[in-house]
């Protein structure tokens, strides 16, 4: 699902007006008749005997909301009207719906001060349904004056909320909310839906989404030239396929899994089971020499393979050759887990990456030494021929950009969209709302996973989704933005059934199965 920024929806907008040739006012109506449907669902039968209060901004935002209190006065609806602005200072479209409103003789209040806050406040306390028309897509900063203390008003009332596009209050093009916002029950969005409504924090002020059809021209919404994608379970349905009968276990692939160091030989096992239940025809984990008996008492369908090692039990140099050997044999490589943060890894790091010649997921302490490694020479991504996944989470992001972590989570789009382009890799910066960005300037948003997936191995299982699924010939970016799908859904049917608080790695692994087969065969 194409998600936009307020400039990308505006110049839809517009295309839709002067190439498409259909007037403003007509969207401005489509856009109010959806959000009337949308009542009227709510509300039934009832729909009559209810009580609306329309809120509307001076803005297109408002003129919606002028539509909307038109029909609903129309459906026999008690409506009171409010504007945040005195009626001289609409323009164009919305100033016809405001004249036509008064023509109606409908009740129209306007709210200029603090004084006719108290107004609302009576009004609010009868009504069945507040609607937020308030500010649009364009708002960015924080609502000040008598709008914030409207909008704390309208929160306090603790009334049934449906917002018209955004939430008034929240930046549409980054979800940030920087003070006062609505919260409502539902927001009704036109066309496509806006980027900041599926992010950190904004996401929490939606209630429920819907995308409302308002009649714009179906290439507009679908072009190529819109790089951002929801990922929706049917998106995934398309990359993903039953398996055929005349099939067997080189036809989907072989994951080798380099890490491990004394103390941390789960990671390892985490990321080597998730590959195998995430459909790998065959899984390899490559450990320290002294970790492989662990390994090998803990694994039944994953083979093992001892590596020579440093005093310290890490993988360093010496390694180098038995692992580009393995590679010439393999599909992919998952490189990173509990691998240990040493200078001899660094060598290794540093002399293997530029000698692969097959997809390479790098993940955990394989990210932090390859932030230490482009920290002595940027020139060192440029002699890396292969695709590369990096799935770093906001810390390990921090160490490869060089700035602070709440740096990060400050700005998650835009930093793991310009440095996804800046080191030619695809980029999964992990966390609530997981972005995965392409070197290519796609960008894929996935909003499955739940707060219990906090928790250690998670990350590690994700790299071994993501590894099977390049093994089994999923494009680069596919296979990263399916696997993080598949395993945000996985710790969502975990939590279903197990709760939030005990949820565990091992749990995502497996109740992986099940999801796959929900999603490949409709179970």
């Amino acid at each position: 699902m194409k998600l936009v920024t307020s400039t990308e929806m505006r110049n839809i907008d517009s295309t839709a007006i002067n190439k498409y040739f259909i007037p403003g006012i007509v969207l401005m109506e489509n856009a109010g008749l959806a959000v009337v449907n949308k009542i009227a669902q709510i509300f039934g039968n009832e729909l009559g005997r209810k009580k609306i209060t329309v809120f509307c901004g001076k803005g297109n935002n408002g003129g919606d909301g002028m539509v909307i209190a038109r029909h609903l006065i129309n459906k026999g609806v008690e409506v009171k009207v409010y504007l945040l602005s005195s009626p001289a200072e609409i323009k164009g479209d919305a100033a016809a719906n405001l004249t036509i409103l008064q023509s109606m003789g409908a009740k129209i209040y306007l709210i200029i001060n603090d004084k006719d806050l108290h107004r609302v406040e009576i009004s609010m306390m009868y009504a069945d349904l507040i609607v937020d028309a308030i500010f649009g897509t364009g708002f960015k900063g924080e609502p000040r004056g008598v709008a914030a203390r409207l909008i704390k008003l309208i929160n306090d009332s603790k009334r049934l909320t449906l917002s018209v596009d955004v939430p008034s209050g929240l930046e549409a093009d980054t979800g940030k909310v920087h003070g006062e916002c609505i919260n409502a029950n539902f927001t009704i969005t036109f066309g496509l839906a806006k980027v900041g409504l599926f992010m950190e924090p904004g996401c929490r002020y939606c209630g429920k989404i819907e995308i409302a059809d308002i009649s714009l021209p179906s290439q507009l919404l679908k072009s190529h030239a819109l790089n951002r994608e929801l990922i929706t379970i049917e998106w995934v349905k398309s990359k993903l396929y039953k398996r055929d009968h005349n099939t067997h276990k080189g036809t989907y692939g072989h994951v080798l899994v380099l890490g491990g160091s004394p103390g941390m030989t789960g990671a390892v096992y985490l990321t080597a089971t998730g590959a195998l239940r995430a459909g790998a025809g065959l899984v390899t984990a490559a450990v320290p020499r002294s970790l492989n008996p662990i390994l090998e008492q803990k694994f039944t369908e994953v083979m093992t393979r001892p590596l020579p090692e440093s005093e310290k039990g890490l993988l360093g140099r010496n390694s180098l050759e038995p692992i580009l050997d393995m590679a010439e044999k393999v599909d992919t490589i998952v490189i990173g887990p509990g691998m240990g943060i040493s200078a001899e890894g660094e060598t290794l790091l540093k002399e293997l990456l530029p000698r692969l010649k097959i997809p390479v997921v790098l993940d955990a302490d394989g990210l932090n030494l390859f932030s230490k490694i482009i920290m002595g020479s940027r020139e060192f991504l440029k002699q890396i021929q292969t695709n590369m996944i990096f799935t770093p989470h906001p810390g390990e992001m921090a160490r490869l950009c060089k700035i602070d972590s709440q740096e990060v989570q400050k700005d998650r789009l835009p930093i793991a969209e310009g440095h996804a382009k800046q080191w030619g890799v695809t980029l999964v910066l992990k966390g609530s709302k997981t972005i995965i960005a392409s070197p290519k300037g796609r960008t894929y948003l996935n909003i499955t996973g739940n707060p219990g997936m906090a928790t250690g191995g998670t990350g590690d299982v994700l790299a071994g989704i993501i590894g099977a699924l390049l093994a089994q010939r999923l494009d680069i970016e596919a296979a990263a933005a399916v696997g993080v799908f598949l395993h945000g859904y996985a710790g969502d049917r975990a939590a279903e059934k197990l709760g939030e608080y005990s949820l565990t790695a091992m749990d995502i692994i497996d109740y992986l199965p099940c999801v796959l087969r929900e999603i490949t065969e409709g179970e």
